[in-house]
Formats: C-alpha cells, sequence, structure tokens
C-alpha cells in the first residue's frame, strides 16, 4: 500500500539553507525512500520571485516522492494541515546590532508563525527551529502556539552534534560511521559543550581512550565544534547551509522514525529539570526517540568539569529567556 504523503513546510525557504533543504526533503532522505511528500515553502515577499524560482526547479528535478508542492508568501496558506514545520526564517544579526535588536524581530517573525501554526497546522505538528537564536527562538513558538504540546517543538542542535562526530573522525582517521553517543549540551551559540566523556567508537572503546590527549579534547575540541559555524563563514563568505540542512533532515529522521538501539543524539527539546537544568528552557540533551517521541537519557554520571560547562550554558539561556520575554511584553 502506498503511504499518504506527509505536508512538510519549510520557512525562509528561497534561503540558503532552504535551497539546500527541499531537494534533501524531496529525494526522500528526511522522512524516507517510501515516503510520499507535499512540500510547503514559506518566505517574505520580497523573496517570491527566487522562491518561485525554487519551485521551478523542484518541477524540474522530477522527485518520484514529490506529490505536490505550495509556494507562498502567506504564513496562513503556509502552514495548512502541515505535519512537519522546519523554521529556518528568522531575522540574523547584522553588523553592529545588539542581541536586544535581533531577539525583538524574531519575537515578532516568530509570534506570527506560531499563531499561524497553531491555528492552521495538523494537530499532531512536530516542528523543528533551525534559526537563530534557535533554542530562544522556539520557546517563543510555544509561546503563541499553546495547544502544539511541549513533545512536539525542537530546535537544531544536530548540526553541533554531526560537527562533534566529525572532529572525532577526523583526528582518528575513522569513517563518521565508527563514532556514536557524543552530546551537544545546552544552548546553540558558543557557550554549548560538546562532551565525549560517553562516547565510544566501533560500539565501546571510549572516545577518551582512542583519541588519548585529554588536554585537546578538553580544549581546541570544544572550541572547534562551538566556533565551527563562524569558521565557515569566514572561509565561504556565507553560512553553512549544506551541513545545516543535512542535519535538520537527521535531526527530523531520528525524531520520526526512530534512533538506532544503543545510540542516542542531541536535540534541543524542553527541560523537565533533568541534570538540574533549569525547567522550561529549551536546551540540548542526549536524547532517544521511539514511534515519534524523544526521551531525554538518564543518569549518565556528570563530573565536576562537565556540570561547570553545562550551568555557564543554562544561564546565558536564562538570560535570552528573559531578554524575549522582555521584547514580547513591550
Amino acid at each position: 500500500m502506498a503511504k499518504d504523503p506527509v505536508r512538510v513546510l519549510v520557512t525562509g525557504a528561497a534561503g540558503q539553507i532552504g535551497y539546500a533543504l527541499v531537494p534533501m526533503i524531496a529525494r526522500g532522505i528526511m522522512l524516507g525512500a517510501d515516503q510520499p511528500v507535499i512540500l510547503h515553502m514559506l518566505d517574505i515577499p520580497p523573496a517570491a520571485e527566487a522562491l518561485n524560482g525554487v519551485k521551478m526547479e523542484l518541477i524540474d528535478a522530477a522527485f518520484p516522492l514529490l506529490k505536490g508542492i505550495v509556494a507562498t508568501t502567506d504564513v496562513a496558506e503556509a502552514c495548512k494541515d502541515v505535519n512537519i514545520a522546519v523554521m529556518v526564517g528568522g531575522f540574523p544579526r547584522k553588523e553592529g546590532m545588539e542581541r536586544k535588536d535581533v531577539m525583538s524581530k524574531n519575537v515578532s517573525i516568530y509570534k506570527a508563525q506560531a499563531s499561524a501554526l497553531e491555528a492552521n497546522a495538523a494537530k499532531d505538528v512536530k516542528v523543528l527551529v533551525v534559526a537563530n537564536p534557535a533554542n530562544t527562538n522556539a520557546l517563543i513558538l510555544k509561546e503563541f502556539a499553546p495547544s502544539i504540546p511541549e513533545k512536539n517543538i525542537s530546535c537544531l542542535t544536530r548540526l553541533d552534534h554531526n560537527r562533534a562526530l566529525g572532529q572525532i573522525a577526523e583526528r582518528l582517521d575513522i569513517p563518521v560511521s565508527s563514532v556514536k553517543n557524543v552530546i551537544i549540551w545546552g544552548n546553540h551559540s558558543s557557550s554549548q559543550y560538546p562532551d565525549v566523556y560517553h562516547a565510544v567508537i566501533d560500539g565501546d572503546k571510549p572516545v577518551r581512550e582512542a583519541v588519548a590527549d585529554d588536554a585537546w579534547l578538553d580544549g581546541e575540541f570544544i572550541k572547534t565544534v562551538q566556533q565551527r559555524g563562524a569558521a565557515i563563514i569566514k572561509a565561504r563568505k556565507l553560512s553553512s547551509a549544506l551541513s545545516a540542512a543535512s542535519s535538520a533532515c537527521d535531526h527530523i529522521r531520528d525524531w520520526v522514525l526512530g534512533t538506532p538501539e544503543g545510540t542516542w543524539v542531541s536535540m534541543g527539546v524542553y527541560s523537565d529539570g533533568s541534570y538540574n537544568v533549569p525547567a522550561g528552557l529549551i536546551y540540548s540533551f542526549p536524547v532517544t526517540c521511539s514511534k515519534g517521541v524523544w526521551s531525554i537519557v538518564q543518569d549518565l554520571p556528570i563530573n565536576e568539569f562537565s556540570r561547570k560547562k553545562l550551568d555557564a550554558t543554562a544561564e546565558e539561556l536564562v538570560e535570552e529567556k528573559q531578554l524575549a520575554y522582555t521584547c514580547i511584553n513591550e
């Protein structure tokens, strides 16, 4: 029996990440090679012509799984009956801008998009926020879409997770598929903590033992992962669109189809107080997924070095949350 199509919304679809992401979705990389999709693409009116160009290319690519395309600048139309929403559109920080300026612009964008999802999306819609500040944008979205369950709103830290896997694989000169169970804790910002204390290679060998260089793991490795986005902008003169799009597919695929046995991934999700992280923040934890539901991996031992890092990134998220709520209330 052929499956019913899944409706997938991508906001900011004419932008760099959107342009890299929509063909991946249409090719089955996000939801599987047997899952038909209908793509909903939203962008702002000044990008309408570019968005139409993306639609033309999707038609020209003749993707067998692509059963329909909605390309629009109308947020209500874009959100109609969507099952999955990938929120790529946002207001980027520009030179000379204060964090509060960026936050207030994103509060107004996410307020409008959350209200449209609330009114028009499928009741069980799963939402992934990619646009920065991703954790706090996801929090704003929840505020204005009260009927979407907390468990259905997440933000992207899989990009950082994949970056950490890549750094370890490169260091050990092994395939990236041999490395698993790194963790990204906290904020998708330079305060995030890439943790390899529980990571293994080839199923059971601890990464720390394999790398045998604690100074590198506790120093340069962490810094490289934290600042990888900036390094790519410096090299490419554009942001990391390809890897962001790929990791968004990984995030949704594992959330919907499940994580492999014995493997966890990093997702920005609602804190329930696990690991002494303040409840009510959207914070990146190690999670496993089964039947469309994520669960935070519990009872991992946290040493003093890690504890400080977990607390520091939580503090930054508390500050961001307060700033966002100031903007909401203005």
